[in-house]
């Protein structure tokens, strides 16, 4: 067990330094510091979901009884999982750290010019997102390895699963950072961001509720009336963010879609423009892309 929490806890942070180190180093590519950690984070997010969406696959597919059916992977891979969630908070700290710091950014006026300041802005600000990898450490880890006694794998893996919807939100960002959301790459990703996050994650619960109940033999809406109380608290908890960020998705695909985001499509400049050049007092446009008025809710799931 040890041996396995010790290699997540190598592997992730791993992964974040040597992709940081190779974007900066890289003669073609050459990325400043913090465009270098802020693409890092979300590579590091999308190689987890890819490794978790495997793990789960595998695990679903090899269990005929939902119930009793055991896979030596679930539990292996919830030990080499949960070092990420740590890692991660540290990794979402930095992105908005770098962030604040950019000229020219909406917040850079209010940014925070210490450490302390910074930690207590970004705790506020992504309360939600800590939570959430908090109770994945010190609530869903122990009841997933110990106190389920090797019962509901297949439940398990279905809920690795729900990873599937992550990189697709990685990319967006990455797309958001450089000012694409012009692009038709953009508007393809937010779709099957829009399809993945509702099919994995959204209908996530009331699929392992449905499952269960023809496992039971017993109607759908019967199930919240039969599953032990803790399983429906549970379920309800870790839906409720789900469903929050789903709308925040939902919002940001209404704007895409409707046409507000090409207001944020480069402008050839005009002729009075190029007769009357600034005096350079004006900002440069920000190298990590980040605009001044972001059109679309800046999402944060893993």
């Amino acid at each position: 067990m040890l041996t396995i929490l010790a290699a997540g806890s190598v592997f992730f942070p791993g992964l974040f330094l040597l992709s940081k180190q190779c974007l900066k180093s890289i003669p073609a590519l050459r990325w400043s510091e913090g465009d270098a950690v802020i693409v890092s984070a979300r590579l590091v997010s999308s190689v987890q979901a890819v490794m978790a969406s495997s793990a789960g696959y595998i695990i679903a597919s090899s269990c005929e009884d939902i119930i009793e059916d055991q896979h030596w992977l679930t539990s292996t891979y919830i030990m080499f999982a949960v070092p990420y969630f740590v890692y991660d908070i540290y990794a979402m700290f930095m992105c908005y750290w770098y962030k604040l710091r950019v000229k020219g950014h909406e917040e850079a006026s209010a940014a925070p010019q210490h450490m302390g300041s910074a930690v207590r802005s970004y705790l506020r600000r992504e309360f939600l997102m800590v939570l959430h990898h908090v109770v994945m450490v010190t609530v869903c880890f122990p009841v997933s390895v110990f106190w389920r006694q090797g019962k509901g794998d297949y439940f398990q893996g279905i809920m690795f699963m729900a990873e599937l919807s992550t990189p697709s939100v990685c990319l967006g960002k990455i797309l958001i950072q450089y000012k694409q959301q012009h692009t038709l790459l953009h508007k393809v990703n937010g779709a099957l961001m829009l399809v993945t996050f509702f099919i994995f994650r959204v209908l996530l619960f009331p699929y392992l509720y449905y499952v269960y109940g023809r496992y039971a033999s017993i109607p759908f809406h019967m199930v919240p009336l039969t599953v032990p109380w803790h399983c429906n608290v549970g379920a309800a908890l870790l839906m409720a963010p789900q469903l929050y960020w789903f709308s925040l998705i939902c919002r940001g695909a209404l704007r895409l879609f409707t046409g507000t985001s090409r207001s944020q499509r480069p402008r050839a400049p005009t002729a009075d423009a190029k007769e009357h050049p600034t005096d350079g007092s004006a900002p440069p446009q920000p190298a990590n892309g980040y605009s001044t008025r972001s059109s679309e809710p800046e999402l944060t799931t893993h």
